[in-house]
């Protein structure tokens, strides 16, 4: 017997075509540059949207709107990551990514406060609301698809796919950004280069709607379930038969709350550029090609290792050495304001968020069963992003405003890295490898 005695094996999912998980794949990165593209044109959009008179209030409160994208994501999450368990994992996603085109079409195209008044900061706000429910949901039904895709030997090398598409939107906004900056004015990238921007993501919704509805379904499919949660596989009726997994899900929030806090800390370098160091635009939009491309390559790294050498040692040592990078980067930083040791700072905490952030996404969907794998992981998954990610930027522009001490990121950064580490430390193992050398001894 191989799975429980006097039970019988299920029989092996068969394999589903690489190019349906690459779609997948492509589809997760696109929603995300869509989300993200707002953040790294945050200075001009706060110009468009908001009166004048005071640059960093209006700053202040385009970061705001930014965060409340956050607050509607862990109610996709439950809504869209639940339809993911309910009906499945390919309508899911759909439904997700078709929202998320509505959504960034309306704000590219919403007029100025300067044409409309007070009714753009509001249109702005209702799109970006949109935006957060779309996203909440694509998390959960993306990732248990490439849970239930992968071979059990692959599946760190999969999964790293969630944040490596990611960060692969990452590095194309980019370079669409760099692009913008280096060859419109500012008068330009202030008017209508942003909107390029987001345009240029949203022109590729309709083939991704296309590609999504030719997927295949992995809900159901024979030994999905035990493949990945073996330790699981009697279906909860009511909360108390959920305790099993609330270690899991404490655990997780506190990883992903860790990896949340630093993604978007590396994400605001832009506007920290320009905003805090007064660097030039180009400069500043060069950090987030940095920022992806180191991330993408180390993330696929990431998962090979951990389906080599397990979860928790690429989880605890990169993050190690993370928190003991974080504030010597800032401090360079902030007594040598040139390119190199700007774009030097970003590549080294880049590096090892990437490795470490990896595994934490695989640890929790691992030890989640099927049949509620796509909701709590996009919920476990939105709540840390809604109250942490969310919130980030606006405090981070806030601490510096508050204190004038541009190492007020790095101190915010390193304490959220120590509550992840312990987590990392405290958490099962998942691991086929790792998990089959227990057996063994």
């Amino acid at each position: 017997m191989t799975v429980t005695e006097g039970r019988e094996a299920p029989p092996p999912a068969p394999r589903i075509p690489l190019r349906h998980v690459l779609a997948v794949f492509v589809g997760n990165g696109l929603e995300f540059y869509d989300f993200l593209t707002f953040s790294y044109f945050a200075v001009y959009i706060s110009r468009t949207f908001y009166p004048g008179g005071n640059a960093s209030a209006a700053l202040l409160a385009t970061l705001a709107t930014f965060g409340a994208g956050f607050l509607t994501r862990p109610i996709g999450a439950i809504v869209i990551g639940g339809m993911g368990d309910r009906i499945g994992r390919k309508p899911a996603m759909v439904f997700s990514f078709t929202l998320m085109g509505v959504a960034i079409v309306g704000l590219a195209l919403t007029p100025s406060f300067a044409t409309i008044g007070f009714a753009a900061p509001v249109i702005v706000l209702m799109f970006r609301l949109i935006q957060g429910f779309a996203l909440g949901g694509e998390v959960g039904p993306t990732t248990a698809f490439m849970a239930e895709a992968a071979p059990p030997h692959r599946r760190g090398l999969y999964l790293s796919m969630q944040y490596a598409t990611q960060d692969g939107a990452v590095l194309v906004a980019g370079l669409v950004g760099t692009a913008l900056a280096a060859n419109l004015s500012p008068d330009q990238l202030q008017h209508w280069g942003w909107r390029v921007a987001m345009l240029l993501g949203a022109s590729i919704v309709p083939f991704g709607i296309m590609v999504r509805r030719t997927l295949p379904e992995t809900l159901g499919r024979p030994g999905t379930d035990s493949a990945v949660a073996p330790a699981a596989s009697a279906e909860p009726r009511s909360p108390r038969d959920l305790r099993p997994f609330l270690p899991i899900i404490v655990f997780g929030l506190m990883m992903l709350t860790a990896g949340t806090i630093g993604s978007y800390t590396l994400s605001y370098m832009t506007t920290y550029a320009l905003d805090t160091l007064h660097l030039p635009a180009t400069i500043s939009f060069t950090l987030i090609i940095i920022n992806g491309g180191v991330s993408m390559v180390f993330e696929a790294l990431s998962g090979w290792l951990s389906d080599r050498f397990g979860r928790k040692p690429v989880m605890i040592v990169p993050g190690i050495l993370l928190v003991l990078s974080i504030l010597p980067c800032f401090w360079v930083l902030s007594h040598w304001r040139g390119v190199w040791t700007m774009y030097g700072a970003e590549a080294v905490m880049a590096m090892f968020a990437a490795v470490s952030s990896v595994p934490v996404i695989v640890t929790i969907t691992e030890q989640l069963p099927a049949h509620i794998r796509s909701g709590a992981v996009a919920t476990i998954y939105a709540f840390a992003i809604s109250i942490f990610g969310g919130s980030t930027q606006f405090v981070i522009k806030l601490l510096i405003d508050r204190t004038g001490n541009p190492l007020a990121p790095a101190w915010y950064w390193t304490g959220a890295a120590i509550v992840g580490l312990v987590a990392m430390a405290l958490v099962r193992e998942s691991a086929p490898v790792r998990a089959a050398r227990r057996a063994v001894a």
